[in-house]
């Protein structure tokens, strides 16, 4: 330890500290000018990169029209849930029984029609047709059943269409 702090006063540190130091002095301009050199060589590419635009701007741009797009589709997701939501209180179920109310009518023209929502609330229509009278009666519905009371076939056009989520038809034969 003696040695190097004897060496340490002696000119020949300084000498060799000083060849150390002008040595990284020069290190460090070469690494500075490869560095520009490295960055104007990256800036170039870019370019070309991006077809004579700065591709880091144009990199900018679809990111700012990223965050755009992601707002965009979370309103249209709203908005859709919405609609889903309003769509189901509207028709989505139907059923229809024809039948001959009467002997003397020669067709099924009587009808009995349940429109009803996905939960099963909306209305049952019969219409009786008759050689002399025609008659359309209108019963509210709600989770599949009615306060008044209901015919044979506006029970089955309300099965036919809680259990279906198409317009569905069927016959039935005369009743009296």
């Amino acid at each position: 330890m003696e040695k190097f702090l004897e060496f340490v006063k002696t000119d020949n540190f300084i000498m060799w500290s000083s060849i150390i130091n002008i040595f990284l002095v020069i290190l460090v301009i070469v690494l500075i000018v490869l560095v520009i050199r490295m960055n104007k060589k990256y800036l170039n590419f870019m370019k070309k990169l991006g077809k004579g635009e700065d591709l880091d701007q144009m990199l900018k741009n679809y990111l700012k029209e990223v965050r755009e797009i992601k707002q965009d589709n979370s309103e249209i997701k709203a908005y859709y849930t919405k609609l889903d939501y309003d769509i189901g209180s509207g028709i989505q179920k139907a059923g229809l029984i024809r039948y001959n109310a009467f002997q003397n009518v020669g067709s099924d023209l009587s009808f009995a029609l349940a429109l009803l929502d996905r939960e099963n609330n909306g209305v049952v229509l019969n219409g009786l047709y008759g050689s002399e009278s025609s008659n359309i009666y209108a019963k509210p519905i709600k989770n599949g059943e009615s306060s008044y009371k209901l015919s044979e076939e506006e029970l089955e056009a309300i099965k036919i269409a809680s259990q279906s989520k198409n317009f569905e038809t069927k016959h039935k034969e005369n009743k009296f």
